[in-house]
């Protein structure tokens, strides 16, 4: 690893218009001024500048999708083959996150509630108690993390990485109250009336979204986003039908492999896949199989019912072919996206989303109930941990102003 990080960082040219920094990473890694400090040796000033710009960035340098973001808009590739920045920073950032020693500040006099301890809550959470802000985490499941914790599998991302994050947030300040549901005993209300200034919610997309056909409520089928939590819990069989193929679906598809699958098909209705290029390969080379232009229409006992596209020139979908396509196995998985939950928006006054059910914010990440501000997935929808952490800097900022605290 030592001698393969050196050599990507010699090779990086300190572009002064850092097509990397710049186009490529959605929280502007300063990616050229990391790789002098790592080559200068000086590992805990490289980390504390990647930790200053993205909290999360020890987490972003193993899942991000950086053939598409940093690595994919650095110029060595056009020639040949980009720096790899993700080593560098998994080992740096990596490093710096158990060594660093975490204090927190004279307090500013303001406190803040953030619920939600996904990507967007913790970079929330950290961002505003190195401000002074008494905060305090809810979250409703035992463990801190969210999607980090209980959505991307632990060969993806080691669990023990995430829960660093509770010791960070504790030597800051922060207190984390697990198994806790705003929207249910408690509402955004309660947390007002109580004196927290603001609120922060990031609370992400936990709620699967059906197709609305028949035969979704068998016994044989499950959600890709609820069997993630717990692979152990379903018992699958030997043969796997996932209907998706976002990176949700390739996860639900690797997770089935190792939990007695002996076969998993994932099913597209177009010949466009929405996983990444390297979770698609990952997923290929475990044993998982691709088949395109296959429209779910219905569930049975015996498996999925589909319709057969017919594609074009351009591999557009035309049509479909009149003979239904039955599929046997054992279990069905529906990996087709996920929407937040309404518990906020039913037990607010004034929270609005739109029909999606993703809360509606301005520009400064404020919804439509001052004082309370969002980002991540109950934003934008089911993307990236970076995306989340980019939303939360907008929105800790706008927090910040609100609370009249310099940003």
């Amino acid at each position: 690893m030592a001698v393969h990080i050196v050599e990507e960082a010699n090779r990086c040219l300190g572009c002064k218009k850092a097509m990397c920094q710049l186009r490529g990473c959605p929280v502007h890694t300063p990616i050229p001024q990391v790789i002098d400090l790592f080559k200068q040796k000086k590992i805990d000033e490289a980390g504390a500048l990647l930790f200053e710009n993205n909290p999360m960035s020890a987490v972003c340098s193993i899942v991000c999708n950086h053939s598409n973001q940093c690595e994919g808009a650095c110029v060595q590739g056009r020639r040949g083959t980009s720096i790899h920045f993700s080593s560098i920073e998994s080992f740096v950032s990596g490093a710096y996150l158990d060594r660093a020693e975490f204090k927190a500040p004279a307090p500013c006099g303001k406190s803040v509630a953030v619920i939600g301890s996904g990507p967007a809550g913790i970079t929330a959470a950290i961002k505003l108690a190195q401000k002074g802000c008494e905060v305090t985490v809810f979250e409703q499941r035992s463990e801190i993390g969210g999607v980090l914790e209980y959505g991307i599998p632990e060969f993806r991302l080691p669990k023990k990485l995430v829960q660093k994050y509770r010791r960070v947030m504790c030597s800051l300040g922060v207190q984390i109250r697990p198994s806790t549901t705003i929207g249910g005993a408690l509402h955004i209300d309660d947390l007002l009336r109580d004196g927290y200034d603001a609120v922060f919610v990031g609370t992400g997309t936990w709620r699967a979204r059906k197709l609305g056909i028949p035969g979704e409520t068998r016994g044989n089928v499950a959600f890709g986003i609820d069997y993630l939590v717990n692979p152990a819990s379903t018992h699958v069989g030997e043969d796997v039908a996932v209907i998706g193929v976002g990176n949700v679906a390739m996860d639900v598809a690797r997770q089935a492999l190792r939990h007695g699958a002996r076969t998993v098909t994932l099913y597209a209705r177009s010949k466009h896949v929405s996983a990444s290029s390297e979770e698609v390969e990952y997923a290929e080379l475990e044993g998982a199989e691709i088949v395109y232009g296959k429209a779910i229409c219905a569930i049975d006992d015996e498996g999925p019912v589909f319709k057969t596209a017919i594609f074009d020139e351009d591999d557009k979908v035309v049509g479909y072919e009149d003979e239904l396509d039955h599929v046997a196995c054992d279990t069905v998985i529906i990996a087709a996206s996920q929407l937040p939950k309404n518990k906020l928006v039913l037990t607010t006054d004034g929270l609005s989303a739109n029909d999606r059910g993703l809360l509606e914010v301005g520009e400064d990440g404020q919804t439509t109930v001052p004082g309370v501000f969002a980002a991540g997935d109950v934003v934008n929808g089911p993307l990236t941990v970076v995306h989340a952490v980019a939303g939360a800097k907008v929105a800790v900022d706008g927090m910040l102003a609100y609370l009249g605290l310099e940003a």
